[in-house]
């Protein structure tokens, strides 16, 4: 069984992100894969025994009352060290990182990823699109979120901006790290990307998912990709 950990939903749920769990869920049953959704609100334990992990995005206070309560324990960094896949979104993706800035409190994050974020001059809003290399596809979403994001050294970004911000630097989006993956697309991102979330079942599943095929989501994977200007 397929354990998909969606963390603090109703801390990290501001911008639709829980749906990237259902997206994860729907796709697994098509391809034979059997798959649960395990919601961990912010008073529980985060278990280290799940498959995928899914962060979304969330105001300052939300953001770091979720993170907080992740330290206590540390489980999310665990159940990483174990092979889990995570996927964390704006918010999510700045608590995974090194540091964040909130309220002119610089605060360390879980350290999965090597980035920092430090608050921009404007807040960045809009369609984003990005070229994601391994895949070779565009990956369409819309971002939100007043951060500008740092790399650190040799740290591969999630894909190249082909249109909005990402980052807010260097001309890139996200981070990435073995099975970790940080990115400032909202959308949901596995609903207007289904060619990604099926990357990760992959990933979760050591391969032994194919992908599926689901007209109606690539049609409107490449509908939304067509208007990429």
């Amino acid at each position: 069984m397929l354990e998909i950990i969606r963390i603090h939903n109703e801390l990290l749920g501001t911008y639709g992100d829980q749906g990237n769990a259902e997206v994860l869920a729907f796709r697994a049953k098509l391809g034979g894969v059997k798959a649960r959704i395990t919601d961990i609100s912010y008073s529980e334990a985060i278990p280290t025994t799940g498959d995928i992990y899914l962060l979304g995005g969330a105001e300052d206070a939300a953001q770091a009352l979720s993170l907080e309560a992740m330290q206590r324990t540390m489980a999310l960094n665990k159940a990483v060290k174990k092979g889990a896949v995570v996927l964390a979104i704006c918010a999510g993706f700045q608590i995974i990182g090194s540091s964040f800035v909130s309220r002119d409190e610089k605060i360390a994050g879980l350290g999965l990823l090597d980035v920092s974020t430090q608050p921009g001059g404007r807040r960045l809003v809009g369609d984003i699109a990005i070229a994601h290399k391994e895949l070779g596809i565009t990956l369409t979403g819309f971002e939100n979120h007043g951060g500008v994001t740092t790399l650190g050294q040799g740290v591969e970004p999630f894909g190249r901006v082909l249109q909005g911000n990402g980052n807010g630097v260097a001309g890139v989006d996200g981070a990435v790290n073995g099975n970790v993956f940080g990115t400032y697309l909202h959308g949901p991102l596995l609903a207007r990307n289904p060619e990604f979330a099926d990357y990760l079942l992959k990933r979760a599943t050591s391969e032994a998912f194919v992908a599926v095929n689901d007209e109606l989501a690539t049609r409107y994977a490449e509908w939304r990709r067509s208007l990429v200007q």
